[in-house]
C-alpha cells in the first residue's frame, strides 16, 4: 500500500499533536471567550518548526515537502480551537508561500524568515467589502510616485489583522487592466496611514481576530513590491490554491476528531435502557460518514502527490488539471464537513445546542470552509470552465 509518510513526518506530527493537545487546547475557553488568542503561540509554533518546516533552509525553513503541512494540517485539530489552527495557518500556507515563491532576498529576510519564526506575524489582504470571491473586482489602488507605491482603499476578513507586523496585500497597480492590472506588496502595518477599523464579531471560529483594514495614502517603498507589477493576479491563482488544499486537508482531518469524539459520548449517553451509540439508525449513519470521509481523505492525498510532485519535487507552475483537483477537494471537505458536524451536534441532542459542549463550537467552525478561500460556489465556476462547460 502506498504511504506518503516516513517516520521524520511521524515524528513532526508528534510534535504538533503535543502543541495542540497540551498547549493549546487547555485554553480552548479563554482564548474563545477572548475572540484573540496570545501572540506565544505564534513564536512557540516557530520554535517548534511547525511554520515553516516545507519551506526552503535558505529561507529559514526545514527544507522538507508538503507532506510535512499535511502531517501539521492533521494534527493541529486536536487543539479544539479552529481559529487558532486559522491563525497558525495563515501565517504558514496563506501569506508567506507567494514570499518564498517570488521574494528577493532582501525581502525574505525581512519578512519570510521572521514570519517562519514567529517573531513577525503575517496576514493575506485580499478580499475587500466589495470583492470577496470575484478577486478582479477589488478597488485598493497602488499609484507609483517617486520610489514609492501610493496605496488607498480598504481590506475586510483579515485574518490575524488586528496584530499582524505586515501584510501580504494585494493592490490595482493598473486599473484599467482588470484582474491583469494587480501587484502584490509587503506592507508593514506601521506605516503612516495604514490602520484597523474594526475587529469582526463572527459566528464561529472566534479565537481568531479577523480585522476590516483601511489604508490611507500609504507609501509604501518599491523594494516592497513582491515580484513582477501587474502579475499579482497570476501569482494569486498559485497561492490560493495552497490555502484551498490545505484548509480541506485539515476539514477532513477534524472531522474524523470529530466523529471520534461524539461516538465516545453516545457510548456515556443513554436513551430508553442503552447507549445510544446502540441504536442502528445512528450506527448507520456514522458508518456512511465514515466510509465518506475514507474517500475524501484518499482523494485529498491523491491531489496532495500531484501537488507536492508539481510544486516541491519538479519546481513548476501548477498545471490546470492540479488547480481543477484541489478546487474539486474544496468542495467536496466543505460539503462532506457540514454534513458530519451537523449529524454529530444533532446526535448530542439538546446538548449539542448548548455552548458548554464542544460540538457546539465545531459546528459552527466548520461553516466557514464552503465560504473562505473561494465559495463553494466560485469553485464550481471555476471548475466548470477548466472542464469547458
Amino acid at each position: 500500500m502506498w504511504q506518503p509518510f516516513t517516520e521524520e513526518h511521524d515524528q513532526f506530527r508528534k510534535t504538533v499533536r503535543q502543541f495542540a493537545e497540551k498547549e493549546l487546547a487547555p485554553n480552548a475557553e479563554e482564548w474563545e471567550k477572548d475572540e484573540i488568542f496570545p501572540n506565544w503561540v505564534f513564536k512557540r509554533a516557530g520554535e517548534l518548526g511547525i511554520l515553516g518546516a516545507h519551506f526552503p533552509e535558505e529561507h529559514g525553513g526545514a527544507g522538507l515537502d508538503y507532506w510535512f503541512s499535511v502531517a501539521k494540517a492533521e494534527e493541529l485539530p486536536h487543539s479544539r480551537l479552529a481559529g487558532v489552527n486559522m491563525g497558525i495557518l495563515v501565517q504558514s500556507d496563506m501569506a508567506t508561500p507567494v514570499i518564498s515563491d517570488i521574494g528577493t532576498k532582501d525581502q525574505i529576510e525581512e519578512f519570510l524568515r521572521p514570519a517562519l519564526a514567529g517573531d513577525k506575524i503575517a496576514a493575506l489582504g485580499v478580499s475587500e467589502p466589495a470583492a470577496g470571491s470575484d478577486v478582479a473586482g477589488i478597488l485598493t489602488t497602488a499609484r507609483k510616485d517617486g520610489d514609492d507605491y501610493v496605496i488607498n482603499g480598504s481590506k475586510t476578513f483579515i485574518t490575524n489583522g488586528t496584530r499582524a507586523d505586515f501584510v501580504t496585500l494585494l493592490a490595482k497597480t493598473a486599473p484599467d487592466r482588470g484582474a491583469h492590472g494587480c501587484s502584490f506588496f509587503l506592507v508593514p502595518t506601521n506605516l503612516k496611514g495604514f490602520g484597523v477599523a474594526k475587529k469582526l464579531k463572527k459566528i464561529g471560529n472566534k479565537s481568531s481576530d479577523t480585522a476590516e483594514l483601511f489604508l490611507e495614502d500609504v507609501r509604501v517603498p518599491k523594494r516592497y513590491l513582491l515580484g513582477e507589477e501587474n502579475m499579482g493576479f497570476m501569482y494569486l491563482m498559485q497561492n490560493f490554491q495552497t490555502e484551498r488544499l490545505i484548509a480541506a486537508v485539515g476539514a477532513i482531518a477534524g472531522s474524523f476528531i470529530t466523529l471520534g469524539h461524539t461516538i465516545e459520548y453516545g457510548r456515556d449517553r443513554k436513551a430508553f435502557g442503552k447507549p445510544i451509540i446502540k441504536r442502528e439508525v445512528w450506527q448507520h449513519k456514522f458508518v456512511d460518514l465514515f466510509t465518506k470521509l475514507e474517500a475524501a481523505k484518499a482523494f485529498n492525498y491523491r491531489v496532495v502527490d500531484q501537488y507536492n510532485d508539481e510544486r516541491y519535487v519538479k519546481k513548476q507552475p501548477l498545471s490546470m488539471d492540479t488547480v481543477k483537483l484541489i478546487s474539486m477537494t474544496k468542495i467536496l471537505a466543505g460539503d462532506l464537513t457540514s454534513e458530519v458536524l451537523d449529524t454529530c451536534l444533532q446526535f448530542h441532542g439538546g446538548w449539542g445546542y448548548i455552548e458548554d459542549f464542544p460540538i457546539a463550537r465545531a459546528w459552527r467552525d466548520q461553516r466557514l470552509l464552503r465560504i473562505g478561500g473561494g465559495t463553494t460556489e466560485t469553485m464550481k465556476y471555476y471548475v466548470a470552465k477548466l472542464m469547458g462547460f
